[in-house]
């Protein structure tokens, strides 16, 4: 029986944490879904098809990674993509309480059937957001460390556009 599991998040822009959580992943299950969620609510940067190409530039030739999009309940989409386990990457306490609330929600609302498995950061990612990424970029600081060099350019470019330059 083959083990499915879906890492969904907003990847905005995906960072060596997210690539970590990814690995580690793949070491405890087959096949694992790659799900960006599109929130209109929320301010991204790159738009949900240049999240999904920079992974695909990570991950695109790995079979055992499927990058999908998209919108709505995650467990819908866990439906529709008949997939059974969630996973989520932890950093802090405070990324436990939130996790631990959505998982909840989750469950309840999926009747039971659906299942968050949670990965502990890496010590070396262990304070690394999207949000620091983006706080970096934007005042042109290194990121080599915190992103792979694939997709290292797109970033700085796109911090560009939003200094104005």
């Amino acid at each position: 029986m083959n083990k499915n599991a879906i890492y969904p998040g907003s990847f905005d822009p995906i960072s060596n944490g997210h690539i970590d959580i990814i690995n580690r992943a793949l070491n405890i299950f087959d096949n694992l879904v790659i799900a960006v969620l599109n929130n209109s609510e929320k301010k991204s940067w790159f738009s949900v098809e240049e999240r999904v190409n920079m992974i695909k530039e990570l991950y695109g030739n790995n079979k055992k990674i499927q990058i999908k999009s998209f919108d709505g309940l995650l467990v819908d989409f866990m439906e529709k993509e008949n997939l059974k386990i969630a996973i989520r990457g932890l950093r802090a306490v405070s990324d436990y309480e939130y996790e631990l609330q959505l998982a909840l929600f989750n469950s309840q609302l999926s009747k039971g059937k659906f299942e968050t498995i949670f990965l502990p950061a890496s010590r070396e990612n262990l304070y690394l957001s999207s949000t620091v990424i983006k706080e970096i970029a934007i005042n042109n600081g290194q990121l080599e460390e915190y992103v792979d060099k694939t997709i290292l350019n797109k970033i700085r470019e796109k911090a560009k556009i939003k200094r104005g330059e």
